[in-house]
């Protein structure tokens, strides 16, 4: 005789009865991203109960859309944020969503302030190794 999910036993109604997580409320608590053991504290349930609940399509399918929502408004507070003049919020998101990045210039020169050549570069490497190995012969 094949057990269902549900029971507990042999005889039907056997068992532990489910507890009813409301859906709604786990929708809104998703929204907000809390934790698996947010959710089991909230429906006074273990975060056991919360993870092998999430292998239900039903129970996945509400949580992914309120985490889905809970982004969203995240996404709107910062476009609020850019549109009132958030300097710094224009720069985040113009590298979140448009690839931009801070580029730093990197100049080499030499003492005199001329400009370096890839040459004069290695030269001056070689220079530094050489008083580095004459000085540890001492």
């Amino acid at each position: 005789m094949a057990r269902s999910r549900n029971s507990g036993g042999k005889r039907p109604g056997a068992g532990r009865k489910a507890i009813d997580i409301d859906v709604e409320n786990l929708e809104k608590l998703c929204m907000l991203h809390c934790t698996d053991e947010e959710l089991a504290a909230f429906f006074s349930v273990s975060t056991r109960t919360i993870e092998s609940r999430r292998k239900q399509p039903q129970f996945a399918e509400v949580m992914s859309r309120g985490k889905a929502k809970g982004r969203i408004a995240v996404r709107r507070q910062q476009m609020k944020l850019m549109e009132a003049g958030s300097a710094s919020m224009c720069i985040w998101l113009g590298k979140q969503l448009l690839g931009q990045r801070d580029v730093t210039p990197i100049e080499l020169s030499g003492p005199s302030g001329e400009r370096l050549s890839l040459g004069d570069l290695d030269a001056a490497i070689a220079r530094a190794k050489d008083r580095a190995k004459s000085r540890s012969g001492r």
